[in-house]
């Protein structure tokens, strides 16, 4: 399976809870997470996967995941992540739970002027692209509405969620909007 299927697969289904591979052909976990994030934003998904790097843990999390599990966890460990997720936890092996936390300290005391409420620094393209989001354009009518391929739109989605550490289009427009970072919605 890749990850276009997963998201067709959960679009379809709906189920109680997603466990989802980051390495995938075609379209990878996370960005398959993002995309089911983005149109369900309370799907659970828990990553499943070989990478015990806190920089995939961080990507995880930004993509909209509710745990993450490193595959050679054991079986009983394992099970414990998936009814844990069932019921609203955050699974994480403990040494990524931990520079999670180390994260979340250093970005709590970072200046001021250098907090996730002020304003991100986007591109005129993205903060365009952003403004579309606002107004409901899916990736296809915003590729077409500003000459610009599919993949390119994705691509700038990506990273005004990444530049925004929002989970998913729905939260980075409200933040912007919030903000004012961009136009009512009209």
């Amino acid at each position: 399976m890749d990850g276009l299927e997963a998201y067709a697969l959960a679009r379809e289904k709906h189920p109680d809870l997603i466990i989802m591979d980051i390495n995938m052909p075609v379209c990878d976990g996370l960005e398959a997470t993002r995309l089911i994030v983005g149109e369900w934003p309370q799907a659970r998904i828990l990553i499943l996967t070989i990478h015990d790097e806190e920089e995939k843990l961080f990507e995880a999390i930004k993509a909209g995941a509710c745990g993450y599990v490193v595959k050679n966890t054991n079986s009983t460990d394992f099970l414990k992540a998936v009814r844990g997720a069932l019921v609203g936890e955050a699974p994480l092996p403990p040494k990524l739970a931990s520079r999670l936390l180390e994260e979340f300290a250093r970005l709590a005391n970072r200046p001021e002027h250098s907090s996730p409420a002020s304003s991100p620094d986007l591109t005129l393209r993205e903060r365009e692209i952003l403004q579309l989001i606002a107004k409901g354009a899916s990736d296809k009518e915003i590729a077409c509405g500003l000459s610009l391929s599919l993949h390119t739109v994705k691509t700038h989605v990506r990273n005004i969620l990444s530049k925004m550490h929002a989970a998913n289009r729905r939260q980075a427009a409200d933040l912007a909007l919030r903000e004012g970072w961009i136009k009512e919605k009209k």
